[in-house]
């Protein structure tokens, strides 16, 4: 069973993440002892949505196209509108999230986050909760759709908004630690 002090997580974002979805994880997931690294499409800063206005820039670490799967532990990807629906549709992050999830590592999507789970073709017949406006998209393409502030399998978790953000830490840390995750692939 892996340490959390010893694990290795990668957020990925774009612009127009939600702030809270990126930061409390990361900061959190620090506090914790893990190694945390943010990379975006470009491997510049990115600027967030604080809940109905642009927010803050968060410093970048890493392009996606310098990084593997290989490489981490686990994968965050934060919620917002912008970004996520901006990720789908890039194919490195797309190559990236899929190989995290074939690869068995633990993977863990927030808000509209699992959009990005979807178009990975990861979410069917998973009990999963996501923010209430994309419910029908989960249910759509298969997800078995709760209504908690987490929801986990096979080291898949997914949380519905900022408010579960502990309980969404908490369950990232018991999955990490947990290990390696057998699971169908993406």
């Amino acid at each position: 069973m892996p340490d959390i002090k010893q694990a290795k997580i990668l957020v990925i974002a774009t612009h127009g993440f939600e702030q809270s979805e990126l930061e409390v994880p990361r900061d959190k997931l620090r506090e914790h002892g893990a190694t945390v690294h943010v990379a975006s499409p470009d491997g510049q800063p990115i600027k967030g949505w604080d809940e109905d206005d642009w927010g803050r820039q968060v410093e970048v670490d890493h392009k996606l196209d310098d990084v593997t799967p290989d490489d981490y532990d686990a994968l965050v990807l934060p919620g917002g509108q912008i970004n996520p629906d901006l990720l789908r549709v890039n194919e490195t992050a797309m190559t990236l999230i899929r190989g995290f999830i074939d690869k068995g590592r633990t993977v863990a999507a927030i808000c509209h986050a699992p959009w990005l789970l979807i178009e990975a073709g990861a979410v069917k017949g998973r009990e999963m909760t996501s923010f209430k406006s994309i419910r029908t998209d989960m249910e759509n393409a298969g997800a078995r759709w709760v209504d908690r502030e987490v929801a986990c399998e096979n080291g898949i978790v997914t949380s519905r908004n900022p408010g579960d953000l502990n309980a969404f830490v908490a369950k990232i840390v018991e999955e990490i630690e947990e290990g390696r995750h057998e699971r169908a692939a993406a």
